[in-house]
């Protein structure tokens, strides 16, 4: 049986197909940032904290905890792109909308876990050499899948097609490789908004971390989601977006560059990153380099000020503290975030 989801009326369908889940599986969790928590005794106010409730049966009382705190992965590194570690806390100052914000989280080369959508274009264009492109993907999840962590595995052509849904059994997710198959056109903006959807249902506890990573030549040949409605689903979901830009070998006017520069755009504003990939067996360095990349983060985190109910863009602005560094170290983070979804 084939269950089809449509996203809004243009978006392309995704199939989703997922297998039985082996036995001691365990099911993706809900998102957490509303819970209620059964405690002893009512505890003291924290900023991140609303309303306490007896509970009329005399058993625990329980609190509603709202979690109002922000996480901003961040990567420093030098004009080549090398990693700068062993920085502190109070060499950065984080801001939203131009306001100071007190950093309450900091962490060297954070090791919070990772919910990760890995989205293969199956195009002519792009799945040119099968067996290097699925080994490099298959590499890729073996280097940096931990038991903490967990991945989805989509594929897209015309529709998006899940393949594997959340999982961390690295067997599932290279069989699921393996099943890759060939499409025609370049649902691309579908695939970033529908993977973005996924996360966004994951569970937010212990700052874990949101990741689209893309294996694409950058075209969208497909009338469904806009450049701007995948941005804004990456935002709402906190994604970081890593794109996989696979260029092609025939002559320059063939290539979607305004379709690269979306890509590029994307991942400055979601604090990803991307990589040009002239032949596949360039992948291998790729996926290396998105690895790293996710290895070497630091993981800053604030309370959001309280503003009420609203569903509204709040920038977000990370400086160095020494103004000396600020045109030494190049700084990645995502811009900001939608109020209702951070």
């Amino acid at each position: 049986m084939v269950l089809m989801l449509r996203v809004g009326v243009a978006q392309a369908p995704i199939e989703r197909r997922p297998p039985p889940p082996p036995a001691g599986a365990q099911a993706p969790k809900d998102d957490d940032s509303v819970q209620d928590v059964p405690v002893s005794k009512p505890q003291s106010g924290d900023s991140g904290t609303q309303g306490s409730q007896q509970n009329p049966q005399g058993g625990f009382p329980t609190i509603k905890v709202e979690t109002r705190l922000v996480n901003v992965p961040l990567n420093v590194e030098d004009a080549t792109g090398y990693p700068i570690g062993g920085l502190g806390r109070n060499d950065f100052q984080i801001l939203e909308d131009g306001k100071p914000q007190e950093i309450r989280i900091f962490e060297r080369e954070t090791t919070t876990p990772l919910s990760i959508v890995l989205a293969i274009d199956t195009s002519e264009s792009v799945l040119t050499n099968e067996r290097l492109e699925k080994e490099a993907a298959k590499h890729f999840v073996d280097a940096l899948l931990r038991d903490q962590d967990e991945l989805d595995l989509m594929e897209f052509s015309d529709v998006v097609r899940e393949i594997v849904p959340f999982t961390n059994q690295k067997k599932r997710i290279e069989n699921g490789i393996n099943d890759v198959q060939r499409g025609d056109a370049t649902a691309l903006y579908d695939a970033i908004y529908l993977a973005s959807k996924q996360l966004g249902g994951t569970s937010a506890a212990n700052g874990r971390r949101r990741v689209v990573v893309l294996i694409t030549d950058g075209g969208d040949t497909v009338k469904g989601s806009k450049y701007t409605q995948a941005l804004e689903q990456a935002q709402r979901a906190g994604a970081m977006v890593y794109s996989l830009i696979i260029v092609p070998i025939y002559a320059d006017a063939g290539r979607n560059t305004a379709g690269e520069h979306a890509l590029i755009q994307m991942a400055q504003d979601t604090g990803g990153k991307y990589y040009y990939v002239v032949d596949p067996k360039d992948l291998e360095s790729a996926f290396r380099h998105v690895s790293d990349d996710l290895r070497t983060q630091y993981l800053l985190g604030y309370y959001a000020p309280r503003r009420g109910k609203d569903d509204s863009y709040r920038k977000i602005e990370v400086r160095m503290s020494d103004a000396a560094l600020e045109g030494k170290y190049v700084l990645r983070y995502r811009s900001g975030y939608y109020a209702d979804g951070h």
